[in-house]
């Protein structure tokens, strides 16, 4: 991580500046895989590593799977979806996204974000949050701010002091303006603030 990014992002946002110095620098994890953490988005609402219910972790469990590709799917499926309510829009989805892996081959680390949203928002039922979640985390694109994302919207409502009622999303894009090309460090430092607040109110409170 470029301190110079950093100097960057304090410089230009003192909320910024101040988690920056109060909090541990975000460590993101990333599975590498683009299927896999689809499907993830998909079954769960969640990508798996920021979930609280773990549920795609629990049916990767029940198919002894670590990792999730279209070659291991049948045993995914019939070890794993047998426990779990997968409603009919995301069973549609999911198979979708399997026909697209079969007749698609591309190394996603290659080219470019828009080339990415392109592709991925082909895939019915595949949306811009789950696109962004996929750049942020799996591809861990430097410059990616998903509005659409429910914590996110929380955390800046509550620390820059927004209306959720009138143009959220407009007045999210103004203070993201100020981070330049570095908004998913500056989107990775805000929901680490959040789980970092958590973690001191429980310790506080044990």
């Amino acid at each position: 991580m470029s301190l110079n990014i950093l100097k960057s992002l304090s410089m230009s946002d003192t909320i910024l500046e101040r988690i920056i110095l109060e909090i541990p620098k975000p460590e993101t994890e990333s599975t590498g895989n683009v299927f896999h953490d689809l499907l993830s988005c998909v079954i769960e609402q969640q990508i798996h590593y920021r979930s609280t219910k773990k549920i795609f972790q629990k049916m990767l469990n029940a198919a002894n799977l670590e990792n999730l590709a279209p070659d291991n799917f049948v045993s995914f499926e019939e070890k794993a979806f047998g426990n779990s309510k997968v409603s009919m829009s995301k069973y549609e989805t999911i198979n979708g996204i399997l026909e697209f892996w079969q007749t698609n081959q591309i190394d996603w680390k290659s080219i470019s974000d828009d080339k990415v949203v392109s592709l991925l928002s082909s895939i019915k039922g595949i949306g811009k949050w789950t696109i962004d979640m996929i750049l942020l985390y799996t591809l861990q694109r430097p410059n990616v701010f998903p509005y659409d994302d429910f914590h996110l919207k929380q955390i800046m409502v509550n620390l820059y002091g927004l209306n959720r009622e009138t143009k959220l999303k407009a007045q999210m894009l103004e203070v993201a303006h100020y981070w330049g090309e570095n908004k998913s460090l500056a989107v990775l430092y805000l929901l680490a603030w959040k789980d970092f607040n958590k973690k001191q109110i429980g310790i506080r409170l044990n």
